[in-house]
């Protein structure tokens, strides 16, 4: 049984924020807003990324949409339910390592359903090879996690997560740390297995050219609370190759979206 024989768990859905906040107790003891009443509706069968500079709160949207911390007010809603912890059908991919060093990279991947005995052995493990193959681990299903590139890890991880066959997966700057080339790979990889699938895909990061390769929309976040600043909708063909990058409308893009990344400095 192959991966696209496997039964699905559920079919891809939106995901969405409703009048949500949070706040953190600051070094002092008082309350440090993130979010007031912040709303964001992630459309089914899209790829969306989120951006903006390093303290925005990007994460801590990853973990309330994952469900690993509830907000102080305000619902998220997913398939229409409120979402009130994790759930495997909402993935997130963090940006430190989730393998476990004592198991090969396909003990990795098979391990989340494995657990929840989802599929037997057999099944799990040609789903497994099958991912591994389209993030270009094929040789490397037996080798433990220290055997690997950085890049390999990430691809390991992102395999990881998708066996589960989420309705959601969730990127928390899954490619931060790698080289530009390595980085530019696996940008190409997930693109094209989004391609594919279709799956829904929130996507954080801090770079503005991943963002504009791979979005069907970007979500730009700034300002304390950090609100919405701008929402791109990104009128680019897919399949989407590395070409697109020097085409007008691509560039047009990115004077926008580096007009509303700095707005709030330019503000007096």
């Amino acid at each position: 049984m192959t991966l696209e024989q496997a039964p699905e768990k559920s079919i891809s859905s939106g995901i969405r924020l409703d009048d949500v906040s949070k706040a953190f107790p600051g070094s002092d003891g008082t309350a440090v807003s993130v979010f007031n009443g912040l709303s964001i509706n992630f459309a089914p069968n899209e790829l969306h990324v989120v951006m903006g500079a390093s303290g925005c709160g990007k994460s801590t949207l990853g973990y309330l949409l994952a469900g690993f911390i509830p907000p102080d007010r305000g619902v998220i809603r997913h398939n229409e339910r409120a979402v009130s912890g994790p759930d495997p059908d909402r993935l997130l991919v963090f940006q430190e390592t989730a393998l476990f060093p004592w198991m090969t990279v396909i003990e990795n991947v098979v391990f989340g359903p494995k657990v929840r005995h989802l599929h037997d052995a057999d099944t799990l493990n040609q789903m497994a090879l099958e991912l591994l193959s389209q993030f270009g681990l094929s040789g490397f299903a037996d080798k433990y996690p220290s055997q690997l590139s950085g890049g390999m890890k990430r691809r390991a991880e992102i395999a990881q997560a998708l066996i589960n066959q989420p309705s959601v997966m969730i990127l928390d700057e899954p490619f931060r740390g790698l080289d530009v080339m390595t980085r530019e790979i696996l940008q190409e990889y997930y693109l094209d297995l989004f391609e594919r699938t279709r799956q829904t895909t929130v996507f954080i990061t801090s770079e503005l050219e991943e963002a504009l390769f791979l979005a069907d929309k970007i979500y730009i976040l700034g300002g304390q609370p950090t609100q919405t600043l701008d929402v791109i909708e990104m009128d680019l063909p897919r399949p989407r190759g590395f070409e697109v990058t020097v085409s007008p409308e691509y560039l047009a893009y990115k004077n926008r979206a580096i007009h509303s990344l700095f707005r709030l400095e330019k503000q007096p």
